[in-house]
């Protein structure tokens, strides 16, 4: 298992990723950098968790509009994806989420 650190909101974050995934999770995560950076924009520095929260709405919007066909799909990837390499790191993101709002 490779790790890759990523930088969301000013701070490194260590994630786990299959091996050969690392420039996957890294992109994934520059996407999600700059959700967040949009909404501390509009709202200003709230705390990362809500920070975090809202940025994962967006994309979950977009995504969602994307399914509906409102929005261009996402570029075609030229390159094969362990899918599994991906949803282990966004499960890894989740479960760091879920402790993060436990401890509020």
């Amino acid at each position: 298992m490779a790790t890759v650190t990523v930088e969301v909101n000013g701070r490194a974050y260590p994630v786990g990723c299959a091996d050969g995934q690392e420039a996957r999770v890294t992109q994934l995560a520059q996407e999600f950098a700059s959700k967040v950076s949009q909404v501390a924009d509009q709202v200003g520095q709230v705390g990362d968790l809500k920070l975090f929260l809202m940025g994962a709405l967006m994309l979950a919007d977009e995504l969602s509009e994307a399914r509906r066909g409102r929005v261009a799909p996402p570029p075609v990837v030229t390159e094969a994806v362990n899918n599994d390499g991906v949803a282990e790191a966004l499960n890894a993101v989740a479960a760091r989420l879920e402790k993060l709002a436990q401890s509020f």
